[in-house]
């Protein structure tokens, strides 16, 4: 069988140069989430990606650098990726290691959107795989102290919408049990493979009790393997998820145990030929997957979306349009399922 990866990899790409397109909205008033789009363009086509990086100031180093990366060429998907392996895509070393992927996904992104435009193919007919309607969950972090407001004001647009929500050690009994009573929670993400970020969340092993048993349906995303954790965690290890510790196959192998599910972000692996073998071994032995975002402001939303579409469209898919992500919620969201709306030609979805 044609691997994922075989059926890219010998595109031809052509490579003329590439800007850099700032990008900035407010989602909150703590926090303006900046983003970077790359255009590459050749031969008469561009192509556009989104760095994804955390940082506003990585983001200004690079678009204050300008285009000085030796990008043009003539290349294949396959060397295109060889290339960038053997680059610094960074000024200096950037704050956080994960950062690289994310700069790398976002020119590969374009990369493959150019080649596929130049080629005058869209990427499921490449792949030979029909876009499905893409079934997405809300995901948020309530404010502290917590309330369910957020949740309450989505869900009075969508009566049957879903969530992704990040527990924290200030749910207490009442709260669980307000939001268990709303049965509208699909993955419980208690981000405990983050340190050193706004989104730290030490172990809590009575926050772990109260989640899993208010949530007996839901995923459990990412918990913290500790001595006091594993045994409320062991008899709910078919349920449990993982997301930040995934970035190659080989993560996936390492692994305590073998997983029942996984959260797939394209932009924490990074590099497309790790993200289609990712693909490729998750379908070769059952790995179910659900989409993961990372606040995209542009074509990287829907490439996400896209890609959901195409290998896992059935499922909690952390990929909502980006007006979720905004607080309040405007009115007019639209409601999940979204349905397919591939570009015809190149890595793109076509965002309302």
């Amino acid at each position: 069988m044609t691997s994922a990866w075989q059926r890219i990899a010998a595109l031809e790409l052509v490579v003329e140069g590439y800007e850099l397109e700032r990008l900035a909205v407010e989602l909150s008033p703590e926090f303006t989430r900046v983003t970077t789009v790359v255009h590459l363009h050749g031969a008469g086509h561009k192509g556009a990606g989104e760095d994804v990086t955390y940082s506003t100031q990585e983001h200004d180093a690079f678009q204050a650098a300008g285009p000085v990366l030796p990008l043009a060429g003539r290349w294949t998907i396959a060397t295109f990726n060889e290339h960038l392996g053997s680059l610094d895509l960074f000024p200096s070393a950037p704050d956080s290691p994960v950062y690289r992927r994310y700069r790398r996904w976002g020119i590969e992104s374009a990369a493959l959107d150019l080649a596929l435009r130049q080629a005058d193919e869209s990427l499921h007919s490449v792949l030979d795989r029909a876009p499905a309607p893409v079934r997405f969950v809300a995901s948020l972090r309530l404010p502290e102290p917590p309330t369910l407001d957020p949740v309450r004001a989505r869900l009075a647009q969508h009566a049957d919408l879903r969530f992704k929500l990040d527990p924290t050690p200030s749910w207490d009994e009442a709260l669980v049990e307000e939001l268990a009573a709303l049965d509208a929670v699909a993955v419980c993400d208690l981000k405990g493979y983050y340190t050193g970020t706004v989104v730290d969340n030490p172990p809590d092993p009575a926050l772990y009790r109260r989640v899993v048993e208010a949530f007996p349906d839901a995923w459990i995303e990412d918990p913290a393997l500790t001595p006091e954790t594993e045994p409320i965690l062991a008899s709910h290890r078919n349920r449990i998820t993982w997301d930040a510790p995934i970035h190659t196959v080989a993560d996936v192998r390492g692994l305590a145990f073998a997983p029942r599910v996984l959260n797939v972000k394209p932009s924490r692996l990074g590099d497309l030929r790790e993200l289609f073998a990712f693909y490729d071994y998750c379908e070769e032995h059952q790995i179910g997957l659900y989409g993961g975002g990372q606040s995209e402001l542009g074509v990287g939303r829907g490439q996400v979306q896209y890609l959901a579409s195409l290998f896992h469209a059935d499922a909690p898919n952390d990929v909502a349009p980006s007006a979720y992500n905004l607080s309040p919620p405007q009115p007019g969201l639209p409601g999940s399922p979204l349905a397919p709306r591939p570009s015809p030609t190149g890595f793109r979805w076509q965002l309302k």
